[in-house]
């Protein structure tokens, strides 16, 4: 006889799966955790296998799980699309989209583009969270983001991606720097120049790195700082020169608080979507990605 799993089973594993924690997915669900603990049991025992590695209070997707999950969310995204159904108007998109951005793409570009889908569509739950690069493509992999934008290309043969922008970065120095007398780098000026850089990890670091060892040199590395803000405001204050996207230095420039410097390096980059090609793909993650693409030359660099 086929299992009966109910809706609220479902409910609770797809949430317990994004959330990691019986509690976690108890608070969100608005039920008890003894309730939460005990659908989660149910289903597994209807099933007749476990879905969970548990080490302490975490729970981790084992590979069945993780085969599940994309079904799960779609058979939930089915049943809420029939329920709404009977009160929204017909074609209105809902439901929640948990998007995963690296920190210049999430920083300057994201948020407006994201004020301005919600308001078309105020069904619809859009939670943008911030990471580097890896952190990105780390969590599109565990399926803890639906979808994911990245600096540069995606080279994880588990995942799919397409380009979406193009970025370019710049080199940065204080007004004072005396580097700003001739306005450019030669070989030697990059090679001994002090850097401020974004931390391992970051696609804005890898791109740099990239160009400097395409002409055979490495940076002398100074300080390693994860927020845009940080190296801006060291670079101000003359402890070395900065590379980041051109979008989150155009107030200093424009300001003359900080000053761009020439050089030979290759510095362009693409902005990549990426997704889990398991992850289910709801009509409101088809929707955004449209939207993205979509986007007027104005919103994008």
């Amino acid at each position: 006889m086929t299992p009966m799993v109910s809706f609220r089973q479902l409910q609770v594993f797809v949430t317990v799966a994004r959330l990691g924690t019986v509690s976690a997915a108890a608070l969100e669900l608005c039920l008890s955790q003894s309730a939460t603990s005990q659908a989660l049991s149910e289903l597994e025992r209807h099933l007749g296998v476990a879905l969970f590695e548990r080490h302490g209070r975490r729970l981790h997707l084992n590979d069945l799980g993780r085969h599940l999950l994309p079904r799960a969310e779609q058979l939930l995204d089915g049943m809420e699309a029939f329920v709404a159904a009977a009160t929204e108007p017909e074609g209105e998109l809902h439901g929640v989209l948990d998007v995963a951005a690296s920190a210049t793409v999430g920083t300057y570009l994201l948020p407006g583009l994201v004020g301005r889908f919600s308001e078309a569509h105020p069904g619809t739950d859009l939670r943008l969270r911030l990471r580097n690069t890896h952190e990105v493509i780390s969590d599109v992999l565990r399926m803890e983001a639906d979808l994911g934008l990245i600096e540069g290309e995606c080279r994880e043969p588990r995942l799919e991606s397409e380009s979406w922008c193009e970025d370019l970065l710049v080199v940065v120095c204080a007004p004072s720097h005396p580097l700003t007398r001739s306005g450019r780098l030669d070989d030697t000026a990059l090679g001994e120049a002090a850097w401020i850089l974004r931390e391992s990890g970051s696609g804005t670091r890898a791109v740099f790195e990239q160009a400097m060892s395409e002409r055979g040199m490495l940076p002398r590395i100074r300080m390693e700082l994860e927020q845009h803000e940080a190296i801006k405001q060291a670079v101000r204050a003359g402890l070395g020169l900065g590379c980041l996207s051109r979008l989150s230095v155009a107030g200093e420039l424009a300001r003359g608080e900080l000053i761009a410097l020439d050089s030979a390096l290759s510095l362009r980059r693409t902005f990549s979507l990426v997704w889990h090609p398991e992850r289910y793909r709801s009509p409101l993650w088809q929707a955004f990605k449209v939207f993205l693409r979509e986007a007027t030359p104005a919103d994008r660099p």
